[in-house]
């Protein structure tokens, strides 16, 4: 004898076939039907199911009958199917049955109804642990975080011991509104309760804090884990990453590699992307072997790190290469490698790409069209980024953002049309931002615009009253146009507000290693060899027509030291590390993290021609190709 009646047996497969055949998974006629319980199997035909009306005899069905038919809505989103076997749960008076409830909530949650899964919630009458996790986790997954704070408030308030699940949903939930406040509370609750060396739990805290910026509390919290899975390492290789220490991801992923952890896309991408901010070629070369030996190379994520990290050394045919071997294309793999070609100047190839992408079923999106309105502005393309810009809403149903507007004004601002940018800004239907008056100082100084320069000025300064970089351009400005009157006064407002300068730096590899150069560089070992070599070649250049560009050096000395401070400057002096160091001929690859000085472009454009040496440059904006005395930006910059 099974252990379930015979009129039970029927109302359980009565409902579940009614639930496969909402689902079109209804076994024909000629087939069976069969439900596993208890370690016993019902079994009847199509053809008896068929015969009865089992929906309206549920009197007889246990709470966990009603568990295994939600769990089946769930996994296949059923919410209608649901919303009736939760109308003959309250039928049938089992609604007090805690497990079934959370079952309940779980299910509307899976099935993407927050506000039906909380009407269950709040009519509990008794809620157990399960229940509050449940519901902050479905909050953190929806991305209601602020609700789910709410939960867990209103959860301690009521006594509720809370678990390490508990804390790390919620930890999850300050993250995505980077919370440092709440972190450091969440992390104080932590301690108390002893949680704090919980797997799980130390996991999402070093997330969270890396998430805020607190890099340092993030380590902290790492270091002091006793445990840690490759979750863990995953998760602080990243955090490295997000705050632009490219160097630590590398190092503490060397370690991971030493401890033999196993390996995962997201650490995987994670290094490639440290290597691409690096430009360290040869090691992110090494990476990409790494992903391929381990069965990774065709996963779309980890492939559009490497198509990027590839793009910004410079190396734009190994990037197409790996974009081309991925079979199942997404339109981030697709932004990522346009993005690419427009980078480095190379608008044929990003209009091809354009095309091509929609010719593969792909609906490109506002990143893409932020690639295709830049490679417009640094090629000088207006009426093609005038076409973009209006096929953006017209043709894709897509409102021009920030970025885009911010490019268009770029794009103005680059030929000229100071005037036409401007009245652009004006018709932008939001507040204009840092950005976007950003790129019309940057062209004002192109054409010594000092009206438009000091109307966009005034705006950055209400804007990033802590960016030096804005009072710097305009004393630029007003150096162009021989003001030194307003130069003075632009110094004395720098000093007032205590804005520190960005100290301007680059660094190039050599070997296996990064080697940084601060301007001014004293402590490289080699810097007496690297000063001396510099001075030689800045001799040599002036027979190729290079010549000092004393204009923008706004200390007041006399020219010769001008001259002398121009000679500093960072990417110079990775140049001459560059040329003495790499075999003779090969390309010289730098970075920098402001952008390239008038004066250190024209000499990267002669060295290239004295040397015969292909220099690319990738300063904050753009990729600079240098090759026998001319630019691939072509002064658009």
């Amino acid at each position: 004898m099974l252990p379930l009646s015979l009129t039970r047996k029927k109302n359980i497969l009565g409902f579940t076939v009614n639930f496969l055949s909402r689902c079109k998974i209804l076994p024909r006629r000629s087939h069976t039907i069969s439900l596993s319980r208890n370690n016993s199997v019902c079994v009847v035909t199509h053809e008896e199911l068929s015969q009865g009306n089992y929906n309206d005899e549920f009197t007889n069905l246990a709470a966990s009958d009603f568990i295994e038919i939600l769990q089946l809505c769930a996994g296949n989103g059923d919410v209608m199917e649901a919303k009736a076997c939760h109308g003959k749960i309250i039928r049938i008076e089992l609604q007090g049955d805690v497990t079934l409830s959370n079952v309940l909530v779980n299910c509307y949650s899976k099935c993407g109804f927050v506000e039906l899964a909380r009407q269950v919630f709040d009519g509990m009458l008794e809620r157990s642990l399960v229940s509050w996790n449940t519901m902050i986790g479905l909050y953190t997954r929806n991305r209601m975080e602020s609700e789910a704070l709410k939960i867990f408030l209103e959860m301690r308030n009521e006594g509720v011991k809370f678990s390490e699940f508990t804390i790390s949903s919620v930890l999850s939930a300050c993250g995505a509104n980077c919370d440092a406040l709440e972190c450091k509370n969440l992390h104080c609750l932590s301690l108390k309760t002893c949680l704090d060396l919980n797997l799980y739990v130390g996991t999402a805290l070093l997330d969270l804090y890396a998430k805020c910026g607190l890099i340092k509390d993030a380590v902290q919290v790492f270091e002091s884990m006793q445990d840690k899975s490759s979750v863990t390492w995953s998760s602080m290789v990243s955090g490295y990453v997000q705050n632009k220490n490219y160097e630590e991801a590398l190092l503490l992923y060397r370690r991971a590699q030493r401890m033999g952890l196993e390996q995962n896309q997201f650490t995987l991408s994670s290094v490639i992307c440290a290597c691409s901010n690096l430009a360290a070629l040869i090691e992110g070369k090494q990476m990409h072997a790494v992903i391929r030996k381990s069965g990774f190379g065709s996963n779309v994520f980890v492939a559009s790190s490497a198509v990027d990290m590839y793009a910004k050394c410079g190396r734009l045919r190994e990037s197409y290469i790996i974009f081309s071997e991925v079979q199942e294309k997404n339109i981030e793999l697709w932004n990522t490698i346009i993005s690419g070609f427009a980078k480095h100047a190379r608008p044929k190839e990003v209009l091809i790409l354009f095309e091509k992408m929609q010719q593969d079923g792909m609906h490109p999106n506002e990143v893409t069209f932020s690639s295709l309105l830049s490679v417009c502005g640094h090629t000088g393309l207006v009426e093609e980024g005038r076409r973009f810009f209006k096929l953006m809403s017209t043709n894709y149903g897509l409102s021009p953002n920030v970025v885009h507007y911010s490019c268009m004004v770029d794009i103005l601002g680059r030929t000229g049309l100071l005037s036409e940018a401007y009245e652009l800004i004006k018709s932008i239907p939001f507040n204009p931002t840092a950005s976007i008056w950003g790129s019309l100082l940057a062209s004002c100084r192109v054409y010594k615009n000092l009206e438009l320069a000091e109307v966009a000025a005034k705006k950055l300064f209400e804007l990033e009253p802590e960016n030096a970089g804005n009072h710097i351009l305009l004393s630029n400005i007003y150096a162009a146009n021989k003001q030194w009157e307003e130069i003075a006064k632009s110094r004395k407002l720098l000093r007032d507000c205590d804005v520190k300068k960005v100290r301007g730096k680059s660094w190039i590899e050599i070997k296996d290693k990064v080697h940084i150069f601060s301007v001014g560089e004293s402590g490289h070992p080699r810097i007496r060899d690297i000063c001396s070599m510099l001075d030689n070649l800045a001799i040599e250049l002036r027979k190729y027509g290079y010549k000092p560009n004393v204009e923008h050096e706004l200390h007041d000395v006399e020219e010769w030291k001008k001259e002398e401070l121009l000679m500093q400057h960072s990417e110079k002096l990775a140049l001459v590390f560059g040329l003495m160091c790499l075999p003779e001929g090969s390309t010289v690859r730098i970075m920098k993290n402001l952008r390239i000085c008038v004066d250190c472009h024209e000499f990267m454009k002669a060295a290239s021609m004295a040397t015969k040496r292909f220099i690319i440059v990738r300063d904050v904006n753009r990729f600079h190709h240098f090759s026998d005395g001319h630019c691939s930006c072509k002064e658009f910059w």
